[in-house]
């Protein structure tokens, strides 16, 4: 079905100012809706949950029901595998801590170098207890994952494999399904961070077979807030971070130390509203399913149009793939002018009332494995499909003149 652009745009507030926002990677545009949501929760239901007046219940229903609408937009089994936090970050902090109990001095845990920090530190971190940390490399000439050099560091005490499913630099689509399946053959693991793809693709942690998938609301249209999909076996083994009396059965509970946030996660739920409406309205799977298919079009043509210009140039490095194929990337462009600050061309740029953004985006072991840290690393201009081809058209000549 075809992308609804003018309902898409009426339904994110910010875009009425005229701006051409450009950095949605790093944080995307509030749905009205999710912000009427969060208002009417703080206003209408802003009690403790557990009690037994009305008001209390109310709170109860109203976060069990965000809880198994968001387990829907991830294709959850069951809403218990929905944990909920401030942020992908503190997600994998939460996860590497709750991990803790089931490893021992030797054991292996595989990170990347084309990873966002957040799943590259807190395992890292556990090298303190005597955990062995494994990177896997991006191949720095093809800029592609070797699944067969995976396969290499991978051995009998491999206990978790940590992968992005999207850079949110080269914003190349890494095929999770077949990983998942390779690490699942050594008996270890797999841990997604999903905060690039989440956006623009629909989510089936259940097809993909993955462990667990970690995102941030705030970047798919949604309140700064986060959620960690966790298999629900897997989840019952991992180590408490609540009070001592939530026991290991108590899921997701004991992994939310001090609460979920009530009115972001009621806020959260109204994107699956949003994406439910784009694909038909039909209030099941299908209807995420062809909303993202819609965005993929989009996105795919504002890719195209931003990739052709830079495409014409001989002084501009691309940074991932030079297409804008919605099989092998998101619209997540990066890339690199000779001889010129990255900072530079941004803030040219910002003049025509156009958001783009310069620097290593906390990938830092990406842009200096690429060799590209110097001179305010890459500039990086990320889409989302409530984008237009006129906006587009309006950076291309914003670039153009900052790169004369």
């Amino acid at each position: 079905m075809a992308l609804d652009l003018a309902f898409v745009r009426s339904q994110f507030p910010a875009l009425a100012d005229g701006f051409a926002y450009f950095d949605n990677a790093g944080g995307s545009l509030v749905l009205g809706n999710v912000a009427d949501r969060v208002r009417d929760y703080l206003l209408t239901t802003s009690v403790q949950t557990g009690a037994s007046y009305p008001q209390s219940r109310r709170a109860v229903e109203r976060l069990s029901e965000a809880r198994a609408r968001i387990a829907l937009m991830l294709n959850a089994a069951r809403p218990e595998e929905i944990v909920l936090g401030p942020s992908t970050t503190v997600l994998f902090q939460w996860l590497a801590h709750a991990m803790e109990g089931q490893l021992q001095p030797g054991d292996e845990i595989v990170v990347t170098d084309f990873d966002h920090e957040s799943n590259i530190g807190p395992w890292r971190a556990l090298e303190k207890r005597g955990i062995v940390i494994k990177t896997w490399s991006l191949d720095p000439d093809t800029l592609t994952v070797d699944l067969d050099a995976l396969d290499r560091l991978m051995g009998p005490r491999t206990r978790l494999v940590a992968v992005t499913h999207t850079s949110n630099i080269l914003g190349t689509i890494n095929p999770v399904a077949e990983i998942a399946k390779r690490v699942h053959a050594r008996g270890a693991a797999i841990a997604v961070d999903a905060v690039a793809y989440a956006p623009h693709r629909a989510v089936d942690v259940q097809a993909w077979d993955v462990d667990y998938y970690v995102f941030s609301f705030y970047k798919t249209y949604g309140p700064h807030f986060a959620v960690m999909y966790g298999k629900h076996d897997r989840l019952l083994e991992l180590d408490g971070l609540y009070h001592y009396f939530y026991g290991r059965d108590k899921v997701p509970a004991k992994l939310e130390p001090g609460n979920a946030n009530y009115e972001l996660a009621w806020g959260a739920a109204g994107i699956v509203d949003y994406l439910d409406a784009l694909g038909g309205g039909t209030g099941d799977r299908a209807a995420i399913t062809r909303a993202f298919d819609a965005i993929a079009v989009q996105e795919e043509s504002l890719s195209e149009r931003l990739l052709g210009y830079l495409n014409g140039r001989n002084d501009v490095r691309i940074v991932g793939h030079r297409a804008g194929d919605a099989a092998l990337r998101v619209p997540t462009i990066a890339f690199k002018l000779d001889g010129r600050h990255s900072d530079a061309i941004v803030r040219d740029v910002d003049a025509a009332a156009v958001g783009i953004r310069f620097g290593d985006f906390h990938s830092r072991r990406l842009v200096e494995h690429l060799g590209l840290a110097a001179d305010g690393g890459v500039v990086r201009v990320s889409m989302v499909h409530y984008n237009t081809l006129e906006e587009v058209d309006r950076l291309v000549a914003a670039l153009d003149r900052a790169l004369h």
